[in-house]
């Protein structure tokens, strides 16, 4: 594999977690500002159900842990980039937002409106109130010492 290749599935990567993170008003609003291409619905936005596993015990033994609801579309832009949204819970506008984010980082002439208009602000955000959390966290952090008894 190439190293553009390696970039472009990184970038893409990076911008479906940011996505992923955000809330379906906040893309919507981000991506107001970006001139939309003409699109079709490959796979129409729908929710089902997906397993979901966890880990137990010393070796990490997997066990079905439960269901959780999830989201999902595919879109197809005019210019042939497809783009597939996943999300968490019953949001299937956020779930189509998301796969026309996705075909349009991979489109070369929309990645870059994409990046700066909204995933770059949207990380910002997801950064700042991750910032925030930590030290509203930290002020109620407690340190405690082991003390010793002097005896004898």
């Amino acid at each position: 594999m190439t190293s553009t290749v390696r970039n472009k599935e990184a970038q893409r990567k990076a911008a479906m977690t940011v996505l992923a993170h955000s809330g379906a008003a906040e893309i919507a609003e981000r991506l107001a500002e970006v001139a939309v291409p003409a699109h079709e619905n490959l796979r129409e936005p729908e929710n089902g159900l997906v397993m979901v596993r966890g880990r137990i015990g010393g070796d990490g033994a997997p066990f079905n842990l439960g269901e959780a609801t999830v989201s999902r579309a595919a879109v197809r832009l005019a210019s042939g980039e497809v783009g597939f949204g996943y999300t968490l819970g019953r949001d299937r506008r956020k779930a189509q937002m998301i796969a026309l984010c996705d075909a349009m980082v991979q489109s070369a002439d929309f990645s870059g409106a994409v990046e700066a208009k909204v995933i770059a602000p949207l990380r910002a955000a997801m950064i700042a109130e991750r910032n925030r959390k930590a030290a509203e966290t930290a002020a109620t952090r407690v340190d405690f010492y082991t003390m010793v008894r002097g005896e004898g």
